[in-house]
């Protein structure tokens, strides 16, 4: 069973669920801001972990766990909701999540920082080139927590500059390893099949991201034809940034004008 964090409920307002996929390195817990938000505003809120991530089980080596992998993790679950909630993925897990919608349909789905189509070929030179040494030791070791798991490596990654310590810190001590296949091999052999993808997308991106540059945020929007919106002084790590509230306003905002129940009536 994957460790789910489920709160809220489904209302005539809002009949649709939310799932949330978190990134790499990642687990369920990275929600935890969201999901009160939008189970206070009357949605059921849900965010998984994927297999190898929190407290989801894993039953192989963790680093042969693969992007199909953890696309399976989101169709069980999104299952488990009853087929087509709303997907909302960050980083990796916008890519997974992509992944996903090559072959199901969803009412409507987020892209927070995200991984591109495309993969992870320019995040993984722009890493390797500013920290060989720790990129060299990671790809041998197949810790690939190292690239945030101290607080200065966690600002520069994934929080702005503004982000108070405290903050960054927590989300340091929290991190783990990332599947050496679904991180880095599959992404980089694999893109995702835009064409296939009929729903609708929201693409948001963080102007200070350290990992994910807005040309790649860009590149997103137009795969799936829209426009990509930037939050000022924010880090990769929107979900967490202090100015969360923000991006789950939008996202809330969105939903309310998306139509969800003639999406999912048409499906």
């Amino acid at each position: 069973m994957l460790e789910v964090i489920d709160k809220g409920s489904c209302s005539h307002a809002h009949p649709v669920p939310l799932l949330f996929v978190h990134g790499g390195w990642h687990a369920a817990w990275c929600w935890d801001h969201f999901l009160d938000f939008f189970a206070a505003a009357g949605y059921r809120a849900v965010a998984l972990s994927l297999r190898g991530h929190g407290a989801s089980p894993i039953t192989k080596r963790f680093h042969s766990c693969s992007i199909a992998d953890y696309v399976d993790d989101v169709r069980a679950t999104a299952d488990d909701l009853g087929g087509q909630p709303v997907l909302i993925g960050h980083s990796l897990g916008g890519f997974v999540v992509q992944r996903y919608l090559e072959n199901r349909r969803a009412p409507a789905a987020v892209m927070v920082a995200s991984v591109p189509p495309q993969g992870v070929f320019g995040l993984a030179m722009r890493v390797w080139r500013h920290h060989p040494l720790i990129s060299f030791r990671s790809l041998v070791t197949g810790n690939l927590a190292g690239f945030i798991g101290t607080p200065a490596l966690a600002r520069e990654h994934l929080f702005s500059a503004n982000t108070a310590e405290d903050i960054v810190e927590s989300c340091a001590a929290r991190v783990q390893s990332e599947s050496l296949r679904a991180s880095v091999v599959d992404p980089l052999f694999r893109r995702v099949r835009s064409s296939r993808v009929t729903t609708p997308v929201l693409v948001l991106g963080a102007r200070d991201d350290g990992l994910v540059t807005n040309t790649e945020v860009h590149a997103t929007a137009r795969a799936y034809q829209t426009e990509a919106e930037f939050f000022p002084d924010m880090g990769h790590n929107m979900m967490v940034e202090p100015g969360w509230t923000h991006v789950a306003e939008r996202i809330h905002t969105w939903l309310e004008t998306s139509d969800l129940v003639s999406h999912s009536e048409r499906s």
